[in-house]
């Protein structure tokens, strides 16, 4: 499955929180001509999919981030359940496995769903000894690089991970492997929770193809200004 999306905004919102309202405000305040939106577990878990069919109705497309991580079976299931939900795009989590996304892309396949299945490799809140202490061997980029690998060869469409990966996955794999890449901060000096964070324009210059934004749009007084900034900048880079 490609993804030739030239008219595709490359920048996706995150609308975290556990308020309907909010998120819904929010997301009048955008436009779906400027972007797309994520929905993550706090949001889907207060709502369910009834936030989706919402978000939809505004005109938006949608990003499921669940990071289904499971037995085959529920991998499976639940992963056709989101693509029934119409999202343009989900992910699973590259550590349950190859076996699993394998069957995960198949069963999308052969229900011809258009939904993009990403592989989520390591949070970008997580540094060198936090994977150490999980008990990986190898360092960050070498890990993601490592699961990338196992993503590409398991069909999926592409994976979540830092820009500061982007660089190499981009340089290893076809064009039409995407890069998703949250932790973009407008200040590499503001991270919040996050530890591998970049800025739009270096997240360009690394080829992500799509980036992910959170708190420096939702707390915005402006929100669509906040994104508009965001996407000059993300923009002029490329």
């Amino acid at each position: 499955m490609s993804f030739e999306e030239s008219n595709m905004p490359k920048i996706i919102v995150a609308l975290d929180c556990d308020n309907e309202e909010k998120a819904l405000s929010i997301a009048k305040k955008l436009s779906p001509k400027l972007c797309a939106l994520k929905v993550g577990l706090e949001l889907f878990v207060s709502y369910g999919p009834n936030i989706i069919k919402k978000l939809h109705h505004l005109g938006y497309k949608i990003f499921l981030d669940l990071k289904f991580h499971d037995i085959n079976t529920t991998a499976i299931k639940s992963s056709v359940a989101a693509a029934k939900l119409g999202v343009w795009m989900m992910n699973i989590h590259s550590s349950g496995g190859t076996n699993m996304m394998k069957n995960v892309m198949n069963e999308i396949k052969q229900n011809n769903f258009d939904t993009l299945v990403l592989g989520v490799t390591i949070l970008t809140s997580l540094d060198d000894k936090d994977i150490k202490e999980i008990g990986y061997a190898n360092n960050v980029k070498e890990q993601v690089l490592s699961m990338t690998d196992q993503c590409y060869h398991s069909n999926l469409n592409g994976v979540v991970c830092s820009a500061s990966e982007a660089k190499a996955i981009k340089e290893k794999y076809p064009k039409n492997f995407i890069c998703v890449c949250p932790g973009i901060r407008l200040s590499e000096n503001n991270n919040n929770d996050q530890k591998r964070i970049v800025t739009p324009e270096i997240a360009a210059k690394n080829g992500a193809d799509y980036i992910v934004v959170g708190r420096p749009v939702l707390d915005s007084i402006d929100p669509l200004a906040s994104l508009k900034n965001i996407k000059d900048k993300f923009y002029k880079a490329l």
